[in-house]
């Protein structure tokens, strides 16, 4: 029996060893490793998140294109506008300054700043009734056309129809330029503004 009984440890002891060899390396596996459940449900985690990112990244690079056309939409219609703006500003009549002593000493009386009147034809109450259609000024009348002119004279009724305002126009625009001796001789020459 003595042997039998020193047999028995002999196969017992590298049981115990595998044994406890598996246990520690379950332990330091779980240990170092976390687990395959905690990974898996981080990486299904990490890469849900990179598809919000890739989303969203494409989200703004299409909002980004957007604001690029509409920049660049804006920019035509702003280099469009200033080049208008140019246009008009190059071709605009600059604005004439009076000279009262200049039509004081073409006419000998002192005119006043857009008086109407200065014009062969146009007197006080012709002057008033452009006057109500807000024409006051000589180069407003210069713009007007003659027949514009003649709407007004018959808003003031039959008395005013028999005149004719074919020269008005051009009288005016002499007199918003300042050119008084070029106005005073064609006034000469016409027969009460015709």
């Amino acid at each position: 029996m003595t042997l039998l009984a020193i047999s028995i440890p002999c196969w017992l002891i590298p049981i115990l060893v595998g044994l406890i060899s598996a246990i520690l390396g379950y332990l330091l596996g779980r240990l170092v490793g976390g687990g395959s459940n905690d990974d898996s449900d981080r990486i299904a985690q990490l890469e849900a998140d990179l598809e919000a990112c890739l989303k969203s990244k494409t989200t703004l690079k299409n909002d980004l294109d957007a604001c690029l056309t509409s920049k660049a939409s804006f920019q035509r219609e702003l280099n469009t506008t200033k080049t208008s703006l140019a246009n008009a500003l190059a071709s605009a009549a600059p604005l004439i300054a009076f000279d009262a002593a200049a039509a004081k000493a073409v006419f000998g009386k002192k005119i006043k700043e857009n008086d109407l009147t200065i014009v062969e034809g146009i007197g006080p109450k012709i002057q008033g009734l452009f006057h109500n259609h807000d024409v006051k000024t000589w180069k407003a009348l210069s713009e007007c056309s003659v027949d514009k002119c003649q709407e007004v004279l018959n808003s003031g009724g039959d008395r005013f129809k028999m005149h004719k305002p074919g020269t008005w126009p051009k009288q005016a625009l002499l007199a918003y330029e300042g050119k008084w001796q070029e106005l005073l001789d064609w006034q000469d020459e016409l027969d009460g503004g015709k």
